[in-house]
Order: structure tokens, then sequence, then C-alpha cells
């Protein structure tokens, strides 16, 4: 795109004072809601009451999908003009249901808050229109704007990124422009999609840091051969898309092109190579569970196999978040491409889907995030780079944390590991920390004088509950960094009356898993 037009459009944002603030200001907090449903129709009438401003005309062409006139155009962008917005592919002539010389948005033009609150930085961010506003289907080379499961993903970066990442599958370049904010001094954004890449390039220069990213042309790793990384971040095309039969539209965002979940296997194989020591790598994927198997362990294998070929031990944390169905799945992604139950197209696609899935025993896919580091430090075991490494594989569906999701998980995620890999009598003499976010419930039966059961509930970074015993209950409420868990245990079996190995056996492995929810860490390790 024309690097002094989107100068000039930027100029015109900022007099407009596009932002979701202003939006949210000028149509009301009960109509904004409707819009992020993609019900437009309250925005509407409360803009049909007021005189038009280049606010408003800005905020019903690109957030309301409505034509405007050229006057219009010209007032709200007086800078770049209707000339320039239509040379950007900004904005095309109306269809003919519009008024003679009116304008509708070509493209979404959002502005984009990533963090709650009040203050967070906006991004004014260029992508393909939505279903809501694009008035026909998507072309195959869509790129998409940023959506729920791109929020997720960023959500989940390491606090401390370090000095170079990359973005794997940029999209519409949002990540990069994150990891720039994070303060990442070097960052490269890779898409197999041209089309991806020219409006990443558009988002960097709209958002004042033109020349601030390495953007390269090619398919996953290809374009960074040799290289590695602080940091990588992706959300990869892994939707699991018919290879054979009426699969329809093939869309560049969502399909990578490979049977079944291969894609998500090869970037989780590849990555760790591409990993400096300590790296991280962080990751959404489906995954599949053939008939007799489990989908948690088939990723556990592609970890395993990443390991092989980096020969480095790596620790990794392969988190579920939901699991569905094959005709859940298909319905979903069916939808997606435009098609509605009811229709032949609909029928069609789901009939490809569920015959791919017959065809290979697929029973159910998993849906997630894969976390990976890269060990910075040899195997002092005498095992091999494959079995040193630490992989937990976890169904987590509870809420995630509002706040500084990344710290949490990235803290978890060291203290389980710390956990994972110590001796039970390193366990043992070890301080434990419990996280002040942890809570205890009880529930008593009246007149009875011990509690019928106690649960451990944190909300840090996953919503967890975890049934405990009196033993295990009592060490945590005495785990604050004071005592050693075998001085705590030994105190307690000396309480309840029980056999003190016994009650140091199962302690070790209660705190093993509390520290992989993020409920307790080691002395040192301090939890957000």
């Amino acid at each position: 795109m024309n690097a002094e037009l989107i100068s000039k459009l930027g100029d015109d944002l900022r007099r407009a004072g596009y932002s979701l603030a202003a939006l949210e200001t000028l149509w009301g907090r009960t109509a904004e809601g409707a819009r992020r449903r993609g019900v437009f129709a309250p925005a509407r009438r409360v803009l049909a009451q007021q005189e038009p401003s280049a606010l408003s005309t800005l905020g019903e062409m690109f957030l309301l999908g409505a034509a405007v006139s050229a006057d219009r155009l010209a007032a709200a962008l007086p800078t770049l003009g209707a000339a320039g917005a239509t040379e950007l592919g900004l904005v095309a002539a109306a269809d003919t249901d519009g008024a003679p010389g009116s304008f509708r948005a070509a493209l979404s033009l959002n502005p984009v808050a990533l963090d709650p609150g009040e203050g967070a930085r906006e991004w004014w961010i260029l992508s393909d229109l939505d279903d809501e506003l694009r008035r026909g289907p998507a072309r195959p080379d869509h790129v998409m704007g940023v959506g729920g499961a791109t929020r997720t993903l960023l959500a989940q970066v390491p606090p401390v990124p370090g000095a170079t990442a990359l973005d794997l599958g940029t999209g519409c370049g949002i990540a990069a422009l994150r990891l720039v904010e994070l303060g990442v001094p070097r960052v490269v954004a890779t898409d197999i999609s041209e089309r991806a890449l020219t409006l990443a390039r558009a988002n960097a220069a709209l958002n004042g840091l033109a020349g601030r990213i390495d953007f390269r042309l090619g398919d996953l790793f290809e374009p960074v051969s040799g290289e590695t990384f602080s940091l990588i971040v992706t959300n990869p095309p892994f939707v699991i898309t018919p290879r054979d039969g009426d699969g329809g539209v093939t869309y560049e965002y969502r399909d990578g092109g490979m049977t079944g979940d291969e894609l998500a296997a090869k970037v989780i194989r590849e990555a760790p190579r591409h990993l400096d020591a300590g790296g991280s790598l962080v990751c959404l994927a489906n995954w599949e569970t053939e008939w007799g198997g489990h989908g948690l362990e088939r990723v556990r294998g592609w970890v395993r196999d990443g390991a092989e070929r980096a020969g480095s031990a790596l620790d990794a944390w392969v988190i579920e978040r939901d699991r569905v169905d094959t005709v859940q799945y298909a319905e979903t992604w069916a939808r997606d491409g435009g098609a509605r139950p009811g229709n032949v197209a609909f029928d069609a696609l789901l009939e490809s889907w569920l015959d791919d899935f017959g065809a290979r025993h697929i029973v159910s896919v998993g849906l997630g995030a894969i976390h990976v580091r890269r060990r910075a430090e040899d195997p002092t075991d005498g095992l091999s780079a494959v079995d040193s490494s630490v992989i937990h594989v976890d169904q987590a569906t509870g809420a995630l944390a509002a706040e500084r999701l990344g710290e949490s998980l990235h803290l978890a995620f060291l203290a389980g590991v710390a956990a994972e890999r110590a001796s039970a009598a390193h366990v043992l003499d070890t301080r434990w920390v419990r996280a002040s976010e942890v809570v205890e419930e009880r529930i008593h039966t009246p007149g009875e004088e011990s509690p019928s059961a106690i649960t451990l509930v944190t909300d840090r970074p996953i919503a967890r509950r975890v049934a405990a015993d009196t033993l295990l209950a009592a060490a945590v409420g005495a785990c604050d960094g004071d005592l050693t868990l075998r001085q705590i245990s030994d105190a307690l079996a000396t309480l309840l009356e029980v056999d003190p190995v016994a009650a140091g056996e199962a302690l070790v492995a209660g705190v093993r898993e509390l520290a992989w929810l993020g409920m307790i860490a080691p002395e040192g390790h301090a939890l957000a």
C-alpha cells in the first residue's frame, strides 16, 4: 500500500478522534455492546438523530456497514480524500442499494484495544470485512482482523519476551505490533499470503511502527531458516479441513493445506530448532483424537519429536481448553465459511468433513494452547534430550484470568516444571509458598466436627477447583515460606496420627499437582 496515503489516513483518523472510547460515547454503551455482537440497528438509530461528524461517518462506514455520500466521505477524510481511500482499497462505490456517488467500506478499519480498562493503547487495524459487513462470501486469501483466538494467544505471551521474536503466520500483523510494544528489539513476521503481508505492513505504518518489523513471505519456518528466537508466537491455520471431496472454498487464514492436524504437528516439531536456549513458543492449535487414542498424548508425541530434532530437552505445557465431537467441529467451520443449516451447501460441507473424519477414525478434536520452552542447560541426568524433557498435558476448561494472564501462566509453568523435575526428597526439603488467590471451601454436615469435603479454589491463571483431604489442605495453609514441606509434613503426621512416610509421599504428589495449577510455588518463584 502507498505509504504516503497511509500517512494521510492516519492524520485523518487522529483528527476525527477515531477510537473505541469516542465511538462508545457517540452511540452509547448499550449500542456498542450490540455492535460487538453484530447487531447494528441500535447504533444506527442513535446516529440518525445526530448531525453527521467525521467520527460518525467513519463509524457508520467501517463499523456499521452503511453507505455514505461522497461529500461525507471527503469531510471525514479531508487529507486522504475519496480518491486516496479508493486507491488504498479502503472504500469502493456502493452497490445499487446505495445512493448514486456513495461509498461503502471495502476493508475493515477497526480501533482495537488488547488490554482492559481505560488508558490501554489502541491500534488501528486494517483487515478484510467480516461476515456481518462483507455482503458476500469471503475471498480465499481473506485476512482476518483481531478475533478471540488472537486475543487469547497474545494474552498468554510471557512477561519478558526477550531480544528477538517471530510472529509465525502474522495475518493482519497485530501480534507483531504487540511484540514491538512489549519492547522486543527485533521482530520478524512471516506469512504465506502476500495479501496478509500487505495489510500487516500497512498496519505497522498506520500505527507508527513502519520499519520496526521485518516482514517476510514464505511457508512456516522457511523464511527464517537457520535463525533462532527468544520467543515464537503463532496462531497458525490449524483448522482440520477435508483434503478430498467437496470441502468448499479453501481459506488461507484457517487451512494449512495438510491432512488432519498435521500442520499443528509440524509447527510443534520444527519450532524448537528455532528457539534460543531458554526461548519460548506459544502456539494455538487443534488436535485430533482417534478411536481408542488420546489427543493430548498425541500432542505429547509432537513435543518429544521436537526435542529429538532440536537435540535439546524441552519443557512443555499442553492446555486443552475444550474438546468437541466431530459433528460440532464440522458445523462450526461450515458456518465460518458462510453456509447455514438447511441449505445444500451446508449439507455438502458437513458430509465432506464427516467423511474425512470417518475415514481416519477421528472421534473428537481438542482445542487449546501449547507452551514450549527450550531448556537453557543440557541434561545432566544421563538421559537423552527426549527423556529429560518435561511434558505436562492438561484439560483446563475454567475461565482464564482477565489480567496478567501471560505472567501468571509463565510463573505456574516454571513452578510446575521445577516441582516435576525435582526428586521427592528435594520437594520435601523445599520451602513452598501458597499463591494469595488460593481460597479454601469446606462443607460441613450439621453436628459433625470434621468437614465432609474440602476444596482448594483459585481463579489464576486458570480457574480451578481441587478436592483436598485434611492433610493436603492443612499443608497448603502452612506454606508461607517459613518451613520446608518436610517440616510441615512431619508436624502434620504427628498431629493427625498418620504414618510420616506416607504423609510425605502424599504431600509430594499433591504439591506437584498444585504447582502446575499456579496454587503453590517454590520460595523465590513469586506467583502473580
